[in-house]
């Protein structure tokens, strides 16, 4: 049997739905700074499940995106805050892992906003800078295009800890990027910046299995997490979106859930985990199921 590292679920959707409050475009960083310890709540929930990895509550901490609302000066006060909050419940589980999350600079799902990647390097670079020291590994999150992956990797050439690269692909169409290109495409990308592992997120958990057939030809560790939205909403798309514009499946509880990860792990997957709304329920059965199958979860 595999060693398989089993990531958390959904951070930025969990929040939301246990703050109670009104879905805002500043997403899960308004939740972290109206209950700061939520955030921990929630990684710690993730840890109780069985989850081994923390993904810090950063996705959506840009200036890119603070700027909207003139709070991008708070941007290094929010990074610790969400550092703090995951190093917290760390200490409390006494093992795992903290994943400093790098989201999309402008929009997620959005390839035809297209940042320039000297310009991306330059802002991802800032965010790396801030967390590494506090982080074990980075995961760059929704890859939508090649390149916004070129971008996203040359703002962490400089750091010593691991890079994981987590791609987004169609819906209808795993084999392709949100972009339309190619999935296989992404190849010398990889080559060029070496990052330790490549994945897939955020995509619906059917269109998976097309795609790792294609990244378990790259030569490094590969897998996936998925989200729960029936699809992608045109309402999302437009600028500065809630995410209320997305809806929630009814088919995918944690048994379903499972099962699709499952299947990745047969594909050869080693690391597997949940994306926006899968949440702590479904990790744990998903621990379960691992460790019935006889897999070592690390």
């Amino acid at each position: 049997m595999a060693q398989i590292t089993l990531l958390d679920g959904s951070i930025g959707q969990e929040l939301v739905k246990r703050s109670g409050d009104r879905a805002t475009p500043l997403w899960s960083t308004r939740v972290m700074i109206d209950y700061p310890d939520l955030v921990g709540q929630v990684h710690q929930s993730y840890f109780d499940a069985g989850a081994t990895v923390a993904t810090t509550n950063t996705y959506a901490v840009h200036r890119s995106r603070l700027n909207r609302v003139g709070m991008d000066s708070q941007m290094p006060t929010l990074i610790a805050t969400a550092l703090e909050q995951a190093e917290a419940a760390r200490a409390q589980s006494k093992e795992g892992r903290i994943a400093g999350a790098l989201g999309p600079l402008l929009a997620s799902y959005r390839p035809d906003l297209n940042p320039d990647p000297v310009d991306a390097a330059e802002k991802f670079g800032e965010l790396v800078g801030l967390m590494q020291d506090h982080v074990d590994l980075f995961l760059i999150e929704t890859v939508s295009s090649l390149q916004e992956a070129e971008g996203a990797l040359l703002g962490c050439k400089e750091t010593t800890k691991p890079v994981w690269l987590a791609l987004s692909v169609m819906d209808d169409d795993g084999t392709r990027l949100r972009s339309g290109e190619a999935l296989a495409d992404i190849a010398p990308v990889l080559d060029r910046f070496a990052p330790q592992a490549v994945l897939i997120n955020c995509s619906r958990p059917e269109a998976i299995p097309a795609a790792l057939d294609i990244l378990k030809g790259f030569g490094r560790p590969f897998g996936a997490y998925a989200n729960g939205f029936t699809r992608i909403s045109e309402g999302f798309l437009k600028d500065a979106p809630t995410v209320d514009a997305l809806e929630q499946r009814q088919d995918l509880g944690p048994d379903a859930y499972a099962a699709h990860a499952m299947q990745w792990v047969a594909q050869g997957a080693s690391i597997v985990g949940g994306c926006c709304e899968v949440g702590p329920e479904h990790i744990a059965e998903l621990a379960s199921q691992l460790k019935t199958a006889g897999h070592e979860i690390v």
